[in-house]
């Protein structure tokens, strides 16, 4: 692990054996969600979660400075096993983009799961609408459960197993302590705000981007906007899958992870 100085400990979890290979969670969500994605890979990875800061285990620990991807990213950063590969699922994809930035002699690949370097539509930037997520952040004001569960829904929309994969990330994430509404405020705000397209052309650690053709929050459409700028990058869509492929198509998204990490290392 790094050393740093931080003011509250955040809660991780390991299994398994193996390269090091750190998990990292999307928005409203917890490490809960990868709890059936794990078994796959922990025969050969020793596999870390890391709860982002006001969600799940770590709800009552946020950042003393403004909740940012870099500040998130300064945070986890203490938690990270020596020469780890960091994996992240869409807004956990923006976290494990700033980690491979900031840390490039200490994450040695880097694997982003239905993510990108910046979340919101833009003048030739697919993305999720801005009045959309302007919705969320006020609907969120009102009831976290009905939104979280509209988000849900649209992670889910177009995959043939989208009920059964809403099922599965709720009975998942539930299990896990609720996040705190301020952590859900501000990370909400970071799908509009957060931009790392001018600053990905500097990974230079090996890098798997995997997508789901069906995704509507990261569309397909972006794709090669996101190739020409990190032309580095390795690209896999799942041609059956929407936002969630690890939950859609475990065995799949495994296996694709797996080949990667064994062509890498």
């Amino acid at each position: 692990m790094l050393n740093a100085n931080v003011s509250e400990n955040l809660v991780s979890r390991t299994r398994g054996t193996g390269k090091d290979l750190v998990l990292l969670h999307g928005w409203g969500m917890n490490s809960g969600v990868f709890e059936h994605f794990i078994p796959l890979l922990e025969n050969e990875f020793r596999v870390t979660t890391i709860d982002l800061p006001g969600f799940g285990e770590n709800n009552g620990v946020l950042p003393e400075e403004p909740y940012t991807v870099a500040s998130v990213a300064k945070m986890i950063t203490p938690y990270l096993p020596e020469n780890c590969v960091v994996a992240g699922w869409s807004l956990g994809g923006l976290v494990a983009q700033q980690l491979a930035l900031d840390l490039p002699e200490h994450v040695s690949a880097l694997i982003t799961i239905a993510s990108t370097p910046r979340f919101v539509n833009g003048p030739c930037w697919p993305g999720i609408d801005a009045e959309l997520l302007a919705q969320f952040e006020t609907q969120l004001a009102k009831d976290y459960g009905k939104t979280l569960e509209r988000f849900l829904a649209i992670q889910a929309m177009g995959s043939d197993t989208a009920r059964q994969d809403m099922k599965a990330i709720r009975q998942s994430i539930t299990a896990w302590p609720s996040p705190a509404e301020e952590a859900l405020k501000a990370s909400l705000a970071l799908l509009s705000s957060e931009d790392l397209r001018e600053h990905i052309g500097r990974i230079r650690q090996p890098t798997l981007r995997i997508y789901g053709r069906l995704d509507s929050l990261v569309p397909t459409s972006g794709i090669d906007r996101i190739c020409e700028l990190h032309p580095q990058s390795d690209t896999v869509v799942l041609p059956h899958a929407s936002h969630a492929p690890f939950i859609s198509h475990p065995q799949q998204s495994a296996d694709i992870i797996r080949q990667f990490l064994v062509a890498t290392f």
